[in-house]
């Protein structure tokens, strides 16, 4: 049973009889938070409280010791909210207490076995400020202001999550943390578009928060890139799937998508809640806003498929469908690909080559660019590049306009702007007409 007292004393119990060993210790930092997991060897008893002036957090963990593997000193502590790491062991109980660098918000729970995963004790520290840190993106803020098309780009897994794995130590997580890097370095390479990781470092994301960051982003796609392993050593070779209503479409399309939705019990996620809301005017607009958008995924995905095809070895040359969590957004366009199977020996070795890696993350570029040149959202510089091709168009000066501002809104050089509008110096006044030379 668990109790939590709130007079300044966080408290959590357990109650357990054997003795059990801590295996493995880890540290992960997200943007949200920092992350302390201990690898059990079975269910702990333990109490957690904070102490101040100066900010330290305890963890009691009853009839408990460290197995000779684990080394708390080891651990790197900077960039965290966490100073330095003292414990001991006083009458079967082991003690841990964390030197905070500020006060926190504590939160921990019990991960019972998941998988490979035995059970585990982890502790977020949150800071008290706030709990979510927002993503910036550049967003449109009135007519003038063209903005880019901005892309959503999730890797999978994470932090207490390494998804699948394969020989010599290739862990999926890795993988396609590297895929999803070389994939945002070349849409922040690309005028018009900017890239969103929604995991930039090795922590896991819950699958409804990796949604929910999409759209604080503003997201105009989201594509969620995985390495996945099936029961056969004999599948090989990258998929597309986008969001289907009525299930899966092969075997295949179902038992991955249901290993996917369970990774967040993996990740460690206390408090998902399922419940839906049923209210008829906003279940016909959602299954209206739906509907479109998963028109839109399957367009972008049977593009991302045409430019992978004949490049890397494809699973399937066709779009499939199935439930994945991630492609749940109503209204972003958005599509899981596998990018092969880290069951398979030589896929495997293929998937953890940089070579590999920026190939595929090339196909998936091209194939998205492609996608959005079809049909560029509105008020973006690739509907206005669009929209205007190899034609000028007129622009009207507005207080706070400057001539090497306008060019770097609209992606050319100030010296051209310059020369195509026959202006002698920089020098611009509110209410004068430029003309933007097309590109």
């Amino acid at each position: 049973m668990q109790r939590l007292i709130l007079t300044g004393v966080l408290l959590v119990c357990f109650s357990a009889q054997a003795q059990i060993s801590i295996e493995a210790a880890r540290l992960h930092q997200s943007p949200e938070h920092t992350r302390f997991v201990l690898d059990l060897s079975g269910p702990p008893d333990y109490e957690m409280f904070v102490l101040h002036d100066p900010e330290r957090l305890v963890v009691d963990i009853h009839r408990a010791r460290l197995s000779g593997a684990v080394d708390l000193d080891a651990l790197r502590v900077d960039q965290t909210r966490i100073r330095k790491i003292r414990y001991g062991e006083r009458g079967g109980t082991l003690r841990i207490v964390m030197d905070l660098e500020r006060k926190s918000r504590p939160r921990s729970f019990v991960l019972k076995p998941v998988g490979p995963h035995g059970d585990r004790l982890v502790v977020d520290l949150h800071p008290m400020e706030a709990l979510v840190a927002p993503i910036k993106a550049i967003v449109a803020t009135s007519a003038r202001h063209l903005r880019d098309v901005v892309v959503a780009i999730d890797a999978g897994h994470g932090g207490e999550d390494p998804g699948a794995s394969g020989i010599e130590g290739i862990v999926e997580k890795q993988v396609v943390f590297l895929m999803a890097r070389e994939l945002a370095a070349l849409f922040e390479g690309t005028a018009g578009y900017r890239a969103v990781l929604l995991r930039d470092g090795d922590y896991y994301v819950k699958l409804r928060r990796r949604i929910e960051l999409a759209k604080k982003a503003r997201a105009d796609l989201f594509v969620s890139i995985h390495a996945d392993a099936f029961r056969s050593p004999l599948a090989k070779g990258a998929s597309v799937y986008a969001l289907s209503e009525k299930g899966a479409t092969s075997e295949t399309a179902l038992w991955l998508a249901e290993k996917e939705n369970r990774s967040d019990l993996i990740g460690g996620v206390e408090d998902v809640s399922l419940v839906d809301k049923d209210d008829l005017l906003v279940e016909v607009l959602l299954d209206l806003s739906m509907t479109h958008t998963m028109r839109q995924s399957l367009d972008m995905g049977r593009r991302v498929i045409g430019q992978l095809d004949g490049k890397v070895r494809l699973h399937s040359r066709k779009v499939e469908l199935a439930n994945f969590m991630v492609l749940k957004s109503p209204d972003i366009p958005s599509i899981l690909i596998e990018t092969g199977y880290l069951s398979n020996p030589e896929e495997a070795r293929r998937l953890a080559t940089r070579q590999y890696q920026r190939q595929m993350a090339r196909g998936i570029h091209r194939g998205i660019m492609s996608f959005m040149e079809a049909s560029p959202p509105p008020g973006t510089l690739l509907a206005w590049r669009t929209n205007n091709d190899g034609r000028s168009i007129r622009y009207v000066i507005v207080r706070g306009d400057t001539l090497s501002g306008i060019a770097s809104r609209f992606r050319v050089s100030q010296r051209t702007l310059q020369q195509f509008n026959g202006l002698a110096t920089d020098m611009i006044r509110t209410g004068q007409v430029l003309l933007i030379p097309p590109t």
